[in-house]
């Protein structure tokens, strides 16, 4: 069967207006705790304006005294002229500092995780009601990604990043102000040096990591050319191939010695940027400071001076910091824009508008029915089939891969909508019922099956969650499979791993028939599950595949032709027709026909 192509999406996100209205739709998921996120933004300012007197009682207490001469001023509550004072009320500030901090760290944190639960839980269930073409398009990989990694960049950003963001923001710029207004001279010349060379430093250590990330890819592109080599030197010496290997690895490593070398070069610069142009620059305004000091009549008193060098500090790592916190939002955007989006697809429940819910009782009939994949559209994989299924009967459909087979069953499962022509279940339009109607009567057993980490309890469980234990019991021993699970020391309780690892294939088909039969579908899609099995296994999944299409309509994608002797309507079809029908002895009368030959093939009669 032609499967649908999925499509690359190696392309990365730009910040452009489009995607910064996407990541806008973030907010509606803060509108429940605004409130909340508001005083937390009010923390957030007064531990800032705490912080931007620091350096001003930094300057008192480096610039005061310990003696206070009697003056109106000593009546006042706190003397800023005398250091003890100072420091008390530096402490005092330190507290206060603590205090908003605190809460503000608490606010943030509480609302942002109250935000990402809703996001996880609203893009978990978008994503699961997506259509199945949703999921031809998309890797499962980047999928989960969206999950994880860009939620966590989100909650990053939403803790941490934009707080600190717009708290270096508004120290920078309340830093300016109070530079200006406690020298205006020096405030210019400190704004054309220090953060100039701090944002150099900042793209200049950027370059540098990026020149390290392009390498340390480089150091694991070898390193996949070692493993693989020693995993495969049998097939490396069978075919003579070391010399070339040989120089594929010295490729790479020339590379990576090109590129730390370059490394290098730029880590000196780098190194003698920051001694000669940043330390430079401090002294340079400090030196300027100090001559402002100077003189009968100084334009600069000490503790002004001793204030603005703390600013200029404080402003030095501010702007530092912007560049990178900047980025952090950039990444942001960019992930909430690719989430946004995903979520935004349309799900079964906007695509598939079906309301009715019939009786359903097995019957299924095609009606012309044409398809083509929505990724294909201009390849047909089946053309005009036709065919009916009356309630409890086996239809066995057969044919070579790419026929159609697999096709049928996802559209009796209105995974895909028919591209022409009608189903009907019951009659009934299968376009008009209420699709997770639909499917609570049907059932499907894969020829892969997969299961779930956790418990054999819990797979079974999965086809009816609300079943006792003399049910789960009794769809354990009509599978087969009751047997094998009570020699396990827990039982029902058995951990099966990830994808049921710890179980063998035998075991997970009679568990995934025991999920089945739990069901008690209307309707039963079993994709041929016997075709991977050894010779024991193989009969006790017959047996238990034999209780399961008891009284129910079942449609059997078969690979081993001996496993549909007795159903009730072969299907045989080639490129998406029906070519044949009929039973298995009525096909065989046909020397020519496909089944015939296919039968021949597999020595089999």
């Amino acid at each position: 069967m032609l499967r649908p192509k999925r499509e690359k999406k190696t392309e990365k996100v730009k910040l452009s207006k489009e995607s910064i209205q996407q990541a806008k739709k973030i907010f509606q998921y803060l509108k429940p705790y605004q409130i909340s996120f508001l005083i937390g933004w009010i923390f957030l300012i007064l531990s800032t304006g705490m912080g931007l007197l620091f350096p001003v009682l930094m300057g008192k207490l480096l610039g005061g005294s310990t003696t206070q001469s009697v003056s109106p001023s000593n009546l006042q509550w706190i003397n800023l002229n005398n250091i003890n004072n100072v420091a008390l009320a530096l402490f005092i500030l330190f507290a206060l500092q603590a205090i908003f901090s605190f809460f503000r760290v608490i606010i943030f944190t509480k609302v942002t995780e109250n935000v990402l639960r809703d996001i996880k839980t609203h893009a978990f269930s978008r994503l699961i009601y997506m259509p199945m073409d949703f999921f031809n398009q998309q890797k499962v990989g980047e999928l989960s990604s969206r999950i994880s990694a860009d939620i966590t960049q989100i909650q990053e950003t939403l803790r941490t990043t934009i707080a600190e963001f717009f708290r270096q923001i508004i120290i920078v710029l309340g830093g300016i102000l109070f530079l200006f207004f406690l020298s205006w001279k020096l405030a210019f010349l400190m704004l054309a040096t220090v953060p100039v060379m701090s944002i150099i430093a900042v793209f200049f250590g950027r370059y540098i990591r990026k020149l390290s990330k392009i390498a340390q890819d480089e150091m694991a592109a070898s390193n996949v050319i070692v493993e693989e080599s020693l995993n495969g030197i049998t097939n490396v010496k069978a075919f003579t191939n070391e010399v070339w290997l040989i120089g594929r690895y010295r490729t790479h490593l020339n590379s990576i010695f090109q590129l730390n070398i370059k490394s290098g070069l730029w880590r000196g610069v780098f190194a003698s940027f920051i001694i000669f142009c940043i330390f430079g620059a401090i002294v340079f305004v400090i030196w300027q400071g100090l001559l402002l000091t100077q003189g009968k009549n100084p334009e600069l008193s000490m503790e002004d001076f001793y204030s603005f060098i703390f600013f200029t500090i404080m402003m030095g790592a501010s702007v530092g910091s912007l560049p990178e916190l900047f980025a952090g939002i950039q990444k942001a955007v960019g992930a909430t824009d690719q989430l946004m989006r995903i979520i935004g697809n349309n799900s079964e429940k906007e695509l598939m508008k079906g309301t009715q819910k019939p009786l359903i009782n097995g019957s299924v009939e095609f009606n012309n029915v044409h398809f083509s994949y929505p990724q294909r559209s201009d390849i047909n994989v089946l053309k005009g089939l036709s065919f009916s299924a009356k309630p409890n009967q086996t239809i066995a459909l057969v044919g070579s891969s790419g026929a159609g087979k697999t096709t049928i069953a996802s559209l009796i499962l209105r995974f895909y909508d028919t591209t022409n022509g009608k189903i009907l279940i019951n009659e009934t339009d299968i376009n008009d019922i209420d699709v997770e109607f639909l499917r609570s009567h049907m059932a499907y057993v894969p020829q892969e099956v997969l299961l779930f980490a956790g418990s054999i309890r819990e797979n079974i469980l999965y086809g009816n969650k609300t079943a006792d234990e003399n049910q789960l019991k009794d769809v354990a021993l009509k599978a087969n499979c009751l047997e094998f699970i009570e020699k396990f020391p827990e039982g029902f309780d058995t951990q099966v791993g990830d994808r049921g690892i710890q179980l063998s294939g035998g075991q997970k088909q009679r568990i995934a028939i025991a999920r089945a039969l739990l069901k008690n579908p209307k309707i039963l899609i079993l994709d041929e599950a016997t075709s991977a099995l050894d010779s024991e296994s193989e009969k006790s999944v017959k047996q238990a595949l034999d209780n399961l299409m008891k009284e129910r309509t079942s449609f059997v994608i078969a690979h081993r032709l001996s496993t549909i002797k007795k159903a009730d309507l072969i299907l045989v079809l080639e490129q998406g027709i029906i070519v044949e029908s009929g039973t298995h002895y009525e096909l065989l009368k046909n020397e020519k026909g496909l089944y015939s030959k296919l039968i021949k093939l597999q020595n089999l009669e």
